[in-house]
């Protein structure tokens, strides 16, 4: 028996920067949502469920910070779930919505959250409290260092230079710049990248995403109310989630991880959504992808673990074009994480984006002839994985 099909009826997204001075933490919420509904064409009393998506507390500065955002999404008196998984916490979201549809619960429901991650202080100062503090925090062990540590294991492993690091930062700014939503849209040079300075070796600062302030927010509903109210969709096909362990030593090669050059949780996660939505060949099948990496040398693993590439060899890909707007599958032609990261609603702007680009609705950073794309997101220390199929 198939599962029931759940579509995208709207999305919204407020303008992402370093700050929004001019907007309080409910009001960008508010921004994205008003978007959405205006696309869907719908009331907030039109929504049964509310999932709101927010990473840490501590971005925001108030403890339970979901508490402040249920006027903003007109949660009173509905169902309301609060998600976080880290960096994979919009994926979680947008899943969290699917599961309400497909389960029967209802019929519509809004996912929607915000992020003030650039007026919260140094936010690595709150993400790296995530690691053990006996055996791994001393080391020091941080959001930046573990992906360094991996970063180093896949250049000894496929031979990736730092120039290599430095294109896909160039090829995500390009596409960036294509993207009026998107924090960082001015083109860069691979020499630039290169005279950046280290924040961790071989990942330097340009090879890091931004802190971003901004909002988002998506409506879907089942396949009888779109039918019944003749509206527009893309339909999730597939979704997949996948878990590693918390400890990074437990990941070097033993049991069920293959090594910390690669995304092995990723590639599962990957599999299952590939197997739900009946993908065989992602290479053949895929036109576009959002993949979350927020750092350069991440959205190497991350190609591969999506099947676009055998391991090692995303790098090729990245320089031959391969994965840039006009290539044979683009990957994160939005510009990606690595150019907009509101954390709380990240992942969700890579499942936003590929609904836009599936609909043909991606504006001037359309991908031509996309109808199924996929999206990934990555929380935690590198441990909690969601990804995506959507279809036209």
């Amino acid at each position: 028996m198939s599962a029931p099909r759940v579509g995208i009826i709207a999305i919204g997204q407020s303008a992402f920067q370093r700050r929004r001075d001019d907007a309080s933490y409910p009001d960008l919420v508010r921004e994205a949502v008003n978007e959405a509904l205006i696309g869907a064409q719908l009331e907030l009393d039109d929504i049964e469920a509310i999932v709101y998506s927010l990473s840490p507390d501590a971005m925001v500065g108030i403890g339970n910070a979901e508490r402040l955002g249920v006027d903003a999404v007109g949660g009173r008196g509905k169902r309301f779930l609060r998600i976080n998984t880290g960096g994979a916490t919009g994926i979680s979201s947008v899943a969290a919505a699917y599961y309400h549809i497909a389960a029967g619960a209802c019929d519509v429901v809004m996912t929607a959250g915000a992020d003030k991650v650039g007026e919260c202080g140094d936010s690595q100062t709150v993400l790296n409290k995530i690691w053990d503090p006996t055996y791994e925090r001393p080391l020091p062990l941080g959001t930046i260092t573990m992906l360094a540590m991996s970063g180093i294991r896949y250049a000894d492993k496929y031979g990736m230079s730092e120039e290599d690091m430095a294109r896909v930062v160039v090829k995500n700014r390009l596409h960036a710049s294509l993207n009026p939503k998107a924090h960082l849209r001015q083109e860069v040079s691979v020499d630039e990248v290169m005279a950046s300075r280290y924040i961790s070796w071989p990942i330097k600062l340009m090879d890091c995403c931004p802190q971003s302030s901004g909002g988002g927010a998506m409506v879907l509903a089942s396949e009888k109310y779109i039918k019944q109210n003749r509206l527009d969709a893309v339909w999730i096909t597939g979704v997949g989630h996948c878990s590693e362990t918390y400890y990074l030593g437990d990941r070097m090669g033993r049991g069920f991880t293959a090594d910390h050059a690669d995304a092995y949780a990723l590639k599962h996660s990957f599999d299952r959504a590939y197997k739900m939505a009946g993908i065989t060949d992602p290479v053949k099948q895929v036109d576009v992808a959002e993949l979350y990496a927020p750092f350069s040398n991440t959205e190497y693993h991350s190609i591969e673990a999506a099947g676009l590439a055998d391991l090692g060899g995303a790098v090729a890909g990245v320089n031959e074009g391969r994965f840039s707007i006009g290539g044979a599958i683009p990957v994160n032609p939005s510009g990606g994480v690595l150019c907009t990261n509101a954390i709380a609603v990240t992942a969700m702007i890579r499942v936003a984006e590929i609904a836009l680009q599936v609909s043909g609705r991606a504006g001037t950073h359309q991908v031509k002839g996309a109808k199924l794309g996929i999206a990934s997101g990555n929380g935690g220390d590198h441990q909690f994985f969601g990804t995506m199929v959507v279809e036209a």
